[in-house]
């Protein structure tokens, strides 16, 4: 199957979506079936209790859900706010929310309380960056004067009126929901279901061939793939692999050489990880603390390994920080938790 072809399905009642490369299944979204908050959720919420020490506060988010904001300073108990989802939360734990909501569509994005008009870097023609602000100028001129706009690569090349429409659907739903603001906690706008998800964020570069069909996915080869990324174990280029095993603290990632005995065979497999390693964290829903334990390679080789690692995250789009190294020579990396784990979601005998 070559190509980038996105497949809709319906597994086990849950709209699923599949994005596949010329063969390779490159990222995974199903939707949730239980009611946890999950992230772009937007809530009316009511400050609960501030939580001394760490500077944040616990909100009600309404139907029992629990948020919590960060640098909540000056915000007493009672107070009314819109707030968004920002990650996902393990079970039991609290929801990680903003208070800085993003409307986000196919070509935009409104941006409550940050003003401007902006066009994507990734768009680099000067004249179509002109035409998409002008067009962007004419439909958030009736928008709040707080309400901002980012216009996404997706963008580029979308003819006026199909640009127009999208982004005041954008800039209507904002509108709404940010005057909502009396009454008790609620929930205004649910998060994306998987479909919707794969429209609005599969869109750049657009596919070659959209599928949607129930059974679409065995069809196509997404069940075996998908039983591979359930696997610790990853095969990487040269022989190498890695095993990537959650914990409930961490996600360890360990590394192997194979049957390569030269003296660069650390370095290598280290290098073949960090190219499949954005991959693997994405398909498998992963996030949080992760641990490399590593391939033994020189100590002389390890700013390149980290510029190789950075650089892949960043081409893959990842919210992360590289923490560095440990002591013992493990690498560190803090990925923020924009989804729920595969294997929570997966239901068994799929």
């Amino acid at each position: 199957m070559k190509g980038r072809v996105v497949l809709l399905d319906v597994v086990a009642g849950q709209k699923a979506a599949a994005l596949m490369v010329d063969g390779r299944l490159e990222d995974i979204v199903i939707d949730d079936p239980g009611d946890t908050p999950l992230p772009g959720a937007v809530h009316r919420a009511v400050a609960d209790r501030p939580l001394k020490g760490q500077g944040g506060v616990t909100l009600t988010l309404g139907h029992g859900a629990k948020g919590y904001l960060r640098n909540a300073k000056g915000i007493a108990p009672g107070e009314k706010m819109i707030v968004q989802v920002s990650a996902a939360a393990e079970p039991g734990k609290a929801v990680p929310v903003t208070p800085k909501p993003l409307f986000k569509s196919r070509y935009a994005i409104v941006t409550p309380g940050a003003p401007g008009l902006n066009v994507s870097r990734r768009i680099r023609d000067e004249a179509e960056r002109d035409r998409l602000l002008e067009a962007a100028h004419e439909v958030m001129a009736g928008a709040a004067e707080d309400h901002g706009l980012i216009l996404r690569s997706a963008a580029e090349g979308v003819d006026e009126v199909a640009l127009a429409e999208d982004v005041a659907a954008m800039r209507d739903l904002a509108a709404a929901v940010m005057a909502d603001a009396s009454g008790g906690p609620e929930l205004l706008v649910d998060a994306p279901d998987a479909h919707l998800l794969a429209w609005r964020d599969w869109s750049d570069p657009d596919p070659d061939e959209v599928i949607e069909a129930e059974g679409c996915f065995a069809d196509h080869g997404v069940l075996e793939a998908i039983d591979a990324v359930l696997s610790p174990a990853v095969a990487l280029s040269g022989g190498a692999r890695a095993f990537v095993e959650p914990t409930r603290a961490l996600v360890a990632v360990d590394v192997n050489t194979g049957a390569d005995t030269s003296l660069a065979a650390g370095l290598k497999a280290n290098l073949a990880l960090v190219r499949e390693l954005p991959r693997q964290l994405r398909l498998r829903g992963l996030g949080g603390q992760i641990t490399l334990d590593l391939a033994p390679m020189p100590k002389k080789e390890r700013l390149g390994f980290e510029q190789a690692l950075a650089r892949a995250f960043r081409q893959d789009g990842a919210d992360v920080v590289l923490a560095g190294w440990t002591p013992l020579g493990h690498f560190e990396i803090q990925k923020k938790r924009d989804r729920l784990p595969l294997a929570a979601l997966w239901p068994e005998g799929a």
